[in-house]
């Protein structure tokens, strides 16, 4: 079992940045790929960035790439996403997850809370 705790959320301006971090506990952290989700009102849940179990290889779609960067650092059992030139659209609840398999797409295991990121205009 693995529980993730996201923190780092607020309101930012348009231009902006923001950190997240979320913090795991258990043994297992460092054997799961990792991966931050989000949902904006009324949107399907999106994955915004992914990263392997040793940090070598991550994920970003279109919306994202260039702008959000995730990292880990496996003896503190934290993922990081740091989200720079922030957008209105990027409005939305931040969830961490844990995938237990390999590859850093599909379905996760383990979920965090969620924390909410709002961007003014």
């Amino acid at each position: 079992q693995v529980q993730l705790v996201e923190s780092g959320g607020g309101l930012v301006q348009a231009g902006g940045s923001l950190r997240l971090s979320c913090t795991a506990s258990g043994r297992t952290f460092s054997t799961c790929n990792m991966g931050w989700f989000r949902r904006a009102p009324g949107k399907e849940r999106e994955l915004v960035a992914a990263i392997t179990r040793g940090g070598g290889m991550t994920y970003y779609p279109d919306s994202v790439k260039g702008r959000f960067t995730i990292s880990r650092d496996n003896a503190k059992n934290t993922v990081y996403l740091q989200m720079n030139s922030l957008k209105p659209e990027d409005t939305a609840i931040y969830y961490c997850a844990a995938r237990r398999l390999d590859g850093l797409l599909g379905s996760y295991d383990y979920w965090g809370q969620g924390t909410q990121v709002t961007v003014s205009s």
